[in-house]
This record gives C-alpha cells, structure tokens and sequence, in this order.
C-alpha cells in the first residue's frame, strides 16, 4: 500500500465542483498523488492501494464502504460539516474512521448568508426591484430591524455570528440551543433571551424572523413544523441556509401562499434542486439562493486546507481532527 497516495471520491459533474475540486488539488497535491474516483467504472478495484479517501459530499452507498473496507482503507475525510448524508455508524462498523470539517470554517459564510436574507426581505427587495425596472419609484417603502426580534434555532458557530450582525442593526435576539452557551460567548453577544428547546415555541411565536442553524438528523428534521409556522406572526420571516429539511416545506410553502407569513430567505432545500417554477418562488417574499450561501471562496481553501492537514495527521500516526 503506498500511503502518499489518496482516492478523491467526488461528482461525476466537475462543473459542480468548482472551485472546491481545484483548491483541493492545490492544498493536496504538493504533498500527496491524488486519483480521482470513476463512476463509471466498477468500485472495488479503485479503492485498492488507498488507506485514505477524501469525500466531496458525495454519498457513498453501503456497496462502495464496503469495497473500501475490504481493499483497507482506513480514514474517510469527508468535505462538508454537514453529516446528514454519512452513515457514519456504517463507516465505523467496517472500521473506517471519519472526519467531516468543523463549523467554525464556514461561520461566517453561512451567517453573512442569513443576513443578506435578513436585509433583502426587510428592503422588500424583489418588488423594489421589479418597479425599478418598470419606472415605479419609492415604492415599496422598507422597515427597519432596529428593535425587530431575530429568534435563532442554533446558537453554535454560525448562530453566534449571525447574532453579532444582527445586534449590529439594533435586533433583539432570542436564542435557542440544546447546549449551554459558554459564558463568553453570552458576554460577548448578550442576547435578550437564552433557552432551551423545550422554549422554542415561544421564540417561534415571538420572531419577526426566525432562522434555523442545526445539522440535520432525526431529532431536528421538521423541527419547524406546520404547528410551528402556524403559531408565527403574519409578518415574520424565515431564514433557511443551513439545511433544507429543517423546516416543512410544504406547510411553509402553503403559509406563503397564502398570505400567513411576511416572507422567506431560502438557500437550501429538501429535494435539491427545487423547481424554480413553483409558485411559491416567484412570490416577491420569497427570496431564493442556490446552496451557495455556505460556500465561499474562503470556505473553500478553508475546507481544502483541513482536509490536507488532516490527511497528513492521519498518515503520520496522529489522530484527526473532527472524529465523527
């Protein structure tokens, strides 16, 4: 086994793996020979000679973890933070150990994301927009954040950002978060309220936007619920970039519609991609991005360079960073 070699295991479609595949090759390559995985070959052959596969996010099915166990590989380095696509107990059962890359390294991606949300839905953006280009001037009048209450389902590393930008424009922000927040943190943002979940309907109620920052898994799937987006007021907004399952969608999507809700600031969704044509999307509240809002330029190098330090660790006899 020749241990400087590693197996990248990404999307048939390199078009959807800019710049995230070349920055890759530029933090991996000056230390290690990389091959890229073919789908259109058989699997288990590919998998010999490699102790190290490093994943683009993509899925692998039950057949090609076990190919990957039985040819030895032995690390996984899995480049996204989101694990919802990872049977992780999958990997360790074949004696595969896994990373994926921490959240502090796209905190302010997915944070600058929500708040651009934020500020588009609060300007009235899309309709603004359109009566510019039909010659309608200063309308439709924008509000204002000063004293308009964030509530913020997550208070991790992204949360926490999104909080700080916030407080910037004059909100109020509840929190909600299953651990208890380090004191400095709370010194630092000192937010009007700190709870836990078994308090998120009242921040729910209480929100004049609401944006969710969790990893998805079975506890947190639908957390917003059709309950749950009926006890919003009229006027408030929802903030989705971190994963599109978070929040049902269809009773979401029915709220909009319907005139229940102020609004949403969508980049993720359940099924990817969504249809664009759907009615909802072309609601002038609704505001749509395209699964962008967390992957930055920066984010990219970010995740790059973890994933050829970790690798390195790895293969020097170090443990990795991130052990899921």
């Amino acid at each position: 086994m020749t241990e400087g070699n590693v197996l990248v295991y990404g999307r048939a479609d390199d078009s959807l793996q800019t710049p995230w595949m070349t920055d890759l090759v530029d933090a991996l390559g000056a230390r290690l020979t990389m091959t890229h995985f073919d789908h259109g070959s058989p699997a288990p052959p590919q998998f010999e000679g490699y102790c190290v596969v490093v994943e683009m996010g993509l899925t692998m099915p039950p057949e090609h973890v076990s190919a990957a166990a039985a040819a030895g590989v032995e690390y996984v380095q899995t480049q996204t933070n989101g694990i919802d696509h990872i049977d992780v107990d999958l990997f360790k059962s074949h004696g595969i150990a896994i990373s994926n890359c921490p959240s502090e390294i796209n905190r302010f991606a997915l944070s600058q994301s929500a708040m651009m949300f934020i500020l588009m839905l609060a300007g009235r953006y899309r309709q603004a927009a359109e009566n510019f280009r039909n010659g309608t001037y200063y309308h439709p009048p924008p509000y204002e954040l000063r004293g308009r209450t964030l509530g913020i389902v997550g208070f991790g590393a992204s949360g926490a950002e999104l909080a700080k930008r916030a407080k910037s424009f004059g909100m109020r922000i509840m929190g909600i978060d299953v651990r208890q927040i380090d004191a400095a943190v709370l010194e630092e943002i000192q937010p009007d309220f700190m709870g836990t979940p078994e308090q998120l309907d009242q921040v729910v109620a209480e929100s004049d936007f609401l944006s969710v920052h969790l990893h998805l898994n079975a506890q947190t799937h639908h957390i917003i619920d059709g309950r749950r987006i009926a006890m919003m007021k009229p006027t408030a907004c929802v903030i989705n970039v971190c994963r599109g399952a978070l929040i049902d969608e269809d009773a979401l999507y029915e709220a909009l519609l319907q005139g229940k809700l102020g609004g949403a600031g969508l980049d993720v969704f359940a099924l990817e991609p969504p249809a664009p044509t759907l009615p909802v999307y072309q609601l002038p509240t609704v505001v749509t991005t395209p699964h962008n809002g967390g992957g930055t330029e920066e984010v990219s190098r970010g995740r790059a360079q973890f994933a050829a330090d970790n690798v390195i660790r790895f293969l020097n006899g170090q443990q990795p960073h991130s052990l899921l």
